[in-house]
């Protein structure tokens, strides 16, 4: 068999899940791109996981939304999305990239929607929004830029999470949709399913190329628009480095108190030492 079709096939047995689900979003793409405008946005206003639909008893929309991306060119984003899919696959495991997005799909599509029903209730928000379209992958993908933290090694582990909420945070205080909110939301929870991986995963170069491909696309989820990609791109390195550092901090803590112990301990035995061999008064 040739050589470049036998590894093909080997990162598609290694990665089914990310293949189906991008063979499938390709499809349901492809045909939306052929809907004439009215069937188009009929099909984004059945999907979506608004609350006038999830109100109404169509549970059926937190499965299907997953599936209908209206994110413009496909070629834009599948490519990003695939990378990050295939980076979580490979290191974490088919069952818990599923675990991990439809934890953040379903899990932030309905702690929004409890949020936005507050809001509307209390005359927060305006109840048009109660129709507002929310259709994609996006939840998901973010829940699975969380996760990949179980897979990163320790000493990474807080940059990372350091970058990725302090350029949540800079989104959020920029005035952010309750998209963003829901996007950050997803994030928290793929970090928090994370905590029950216990992942111990080698990187490749592939696989660390992968990682940096699908983070940069979860990024441009994260920050939409370029005012916040700059700002996000600043505070989030800001806040890689400060969590880096207090990281450092508490692990060489435990160092220096032990450096110090033994140093105490040192100095009392040769205090000892010196008085025991002072010369002492003769009883005859």
């Amino acid at each position: 068999m040739d050589p470049v079709l036998s590894g093909l096939l080997v990162i598609v047995r290694r990665a089914r899940v990310t293949v189906s689900y991008a063979v499938i979003v390709a499809t349901v793409t492809a045909v939306m791109v052929r809907m004439d405008p009215t069937m188009h946005d009929s099909l984004i206003r059945h999907a979506s996981t608004n609350l006038h639909n999830l109100s109404r008893g169509r549970v059926g929309t937190l499965v299907g939304s997953a599936f209908v991306v209206d994110a413009g060119s496909i070629y834009l984003w599948l490519p990003g999305l695939v990378c990050l899919l295939l980076a979580a696959e490979l290191t974490c495991g088919g069952w818990r990239l599923v675990l991990t997005f439809v934890t953040g799909h379903v899990g932030a599509t309905l702690l929004v929607a409890a949020g936005l029903a507050t809001a509307v209730e209390f005359d927060w928000l305006s109840a048009s929004i109660a129709r507002a379209p929310d259709v994609g992958m996006s939840y998901g993908a973010m829940a699975v830029v969380g996760a990949l933290t179980a897979a990163l090694p320790p000493r990474w582990r807080p940059a990372w999470l350091g970058f990725w909420f302090a350029a949540a945070a800079v989104v959020i205080a920029g005035g952010a949709g309750f998209t963003d909110v829901g996007h950050v939301v997803a994030l928290t929870l793929g970090v928090l399913v994370s905590t029950r991986f216990g992942v111990q995963s080698r990187w490749s170069v592939p696989r660390a190329v992968l990682l940096a491909l699908g983070a940069s696309f979860g990024f441009l989820v994260l920050a939409d628009g370029m005012v916040s990609m700059i700002y996000g791109l600043a505070w989030g390195a800001l806040g890689a480095l400060t969590a880096a550092g207090f990281d450092r901090l508490l692990t060489a803590a435990p160092q220096m108190n032990a450096s110090a112990d033994a140093v105490i301990q040192s100095e009392r035995h040769d205090s000892g030492g010196s008085s025991s061999s002072s010369p002492g008064t003769s009883h005859s």
